[in-house]
């Protein structure tokens, strides 16, 4: 187990606020960047890695979205669209699902 930083998991203030606020309690991001039981604190609050799970777009549900502080899968999608250059949603690209609950 190790202690992580916030933005190298949640990466930008934004997610980390909705972290703190309960709104954002997992990311599904391009590559594992932390191991279940790994911790993070965000504002004096800490947070565990509780699953770390490899996955395809293709699982994702309107429930991860809502996770992840979206309204649906279709507002996550059309977010990453406009926050990664040359994103193309594929069902079959693999990701990694980084869940954590604050302690």
């Amino acid at each position: 187990m190790s202690e992580l930083d916030p933005g190298e998991l949640l990466p930008n203030e934004r997610m980390q606020q909705q972290a703190l606020a309960g709104d954002v309690t997992q990311i599904h991001r391009g590559h594992q960047y932390a191991d279940a039981g790994d911790t993070f604190d965000i504002d004096g609050e800490t947070f565990e890695l509780t699953d770390v799970t490899e996955r395809t777009l293709g699982d994702l549900t309107d429930e991860d979205a809502q996770a992840e502080g979206m309204d649906d899968l279709e507002g996550y999608r059309r977010l990453l669209e406009r926050a990664h250059d040359n994103f193309e949603w594929d069902d079959d690209s693999e990701v990694v699902r980084h869940r954590f609950e604050r302690q």
